[in-house]
């Protein structure tokens, strides 16, 4: 039974995370072709940056709110407790975030030009506060996660096509996304309801504790952005909006790529920390290596033809930067596999935090040589993320063979 509830729950995120991955895969062609490549450049910024706005926001407890959950035992109080004291967090938060990005506003030209649609961009991960997805992976009820992205995700898809034709509509983006957040959220208010399940409001004593608890798995998560929206924010800053728009563009697809490890690590998350089954580790990752090789094979003799399909003729010539980063593809898979399922699931979270800290020092260190010696380019960019994720990934395996009897099996 409790097999069958993971395989369940790693079904219904790979549902989740191809759907994230076939719809924005869909509108990218798309956008790639009526809008300029200056626009797309913007676009793609702008939700690089938007990454770290939703970072400050989620601060973790994704993580640290699954196990609180999944702590209370279908506890309708406590599980109600968690709720109202998270939201209270999050909404802290998201002033915090809010002000950022007002900063960085006034600091970036490429967002000192586009304003309106930089804090239009910022409402969507606000209102992520309110889809409690924390809470449903806790209850491993994966499946409604999955029809609340559909739902959300789907409405922005179809009104971009009916509504996006040019540079004119930039607007438009950002506030599809707002509408789509809307009707999500009224969504999960309904489930809510139906499990009697009370939003109840605790002190702000116990809002910071829980910030203070959730405060290692954020420094985790906030150092992993060292790898992807930090290298974005360098290239807005340092190369062209054109060298942007290539940049946008590659970190898209890798990015779609990885959302694919995602389900196996949410799914099993739960389930490891109740059981703490290396056998079921050890065999989730048997199954999905020959998975993983087939399709960077795939990439890597298919690159000019996904480029060509993705972004066009204007874009074809990225087809090398996608082939230089099927190594790091490889690599970051081991690394989501090796934190939370497996290091985060027998409580060695500072741990799983250490190696990805020390990662993004040595990332951001990198990306200081490149800048004062002039070296600043996307391959070299693409080889330091690839080094660093792989110092990461060894860092992991040390602590998982110095650890692994407080597995059960």
């Amino acid at each position: 039974m409790k097999k069958n509830k993971v395989v369940n729950n790693i079904v219904m995120l790979y549902v989740l995370n191809i759907t994230q991955l076939v719809l924005p895969l869909i509108t990218l062609p798309y956008l790639t072709r009526v809008l300029s490549i200056s626009a797309y450049g913007v676009v793609s910024y702008v939700k690089s940056l938007i990454v770290y706005a939703t970072l400050i926001i989620e601060f973790g407890f994704l993580l640290s709110g699954t196990r609180d959950i999944v702590k209370a035992n279908h506890d309708k109080r406590k599980m109600g407790v968690i709720l109202g004291r998270i939201t209270v967090a999050k909404l802290l938060l998201s002033i915090v975030a809010f002000i950022a990005l007002l900063i960085m506003i006034k600091l970036i030209p490429i967002l000192r030009n586009y304003p309106l649609f930089t804090i239009l961009s910022y409402v969507s991960p606000f209102l992520s506060i309110f889809l409690f997805d924390y809470f449903f992976r806790g209850l491993e009820k994966m499946n409604i996660i999955t029809y609340r992205y559909l739902i959300m995700k789907g409405i922005s898809t179809v009104f971009t096509f009916i509504f996006v034709k040019s540079d004119k509509q930039l607007l438009m983006i950002p506030i599809l996304d707002i509408l789509g957040s809307i009707a999500a959220i009224v969504l999960i208010y309904i489930e809510i309801k139906k499990m009697g399940v009370k939003i109840k409001f605790d002190s702000l004593t116990a809002v910071f504790k829980s910030l203070k608890i959730s405060f290692v798995y954020f420094l985790s998560n906030i150092a992993s952005t060292a790898f992807g929206a930090l290298n974005t924010l360098f290239v807005g800053i340092y190369l062209s909006s054109k060298a942007v728009a290539y940049w946008g563009i590659i970190m898209t697809l890798i990015g779609a790529v990885q959302s694919m490890y995602t389900p196996i690590s949410d799914g099993i998350y739960p389930h490891m920390i109740k059981e703490k089954s290396l056998r079921l580790f050890g065999r989730i990752l048997l199954f999905f290596i020959p998975v993983l090789i087939i399709g960077l094979l795939v990439t890597y003799f298919g690159a000019d033809i996904i480029m060509l399909i993705i972004g066009g003729n204007k874009y074809i010539a990225t087809a090398y930067l996608l082939r230089e980063c099927i190594p790091l593809l490889i690599i970051s898979f081991f690394g989501v596999m090796f934190g939370w399922p497996s290091l985060g699931a027998i409580d060695k979270v500072r741990e799983t935090t250490f190696s990805t800290i020390i990662a993004a020092v040595l990332q951001v260190l990198g990306l200081i040589i490149l800048i004062i010696f002039k070296l600043f380019t996307l391959n070299i960019l693409i080889l330091i993320r690839t080094i660093t994720e792989l110092i990461m990934v060894l860092i992991r395996l040390f602590y998982l063979f110095k650890y692994r009897k407080l597995f059960n099996n």
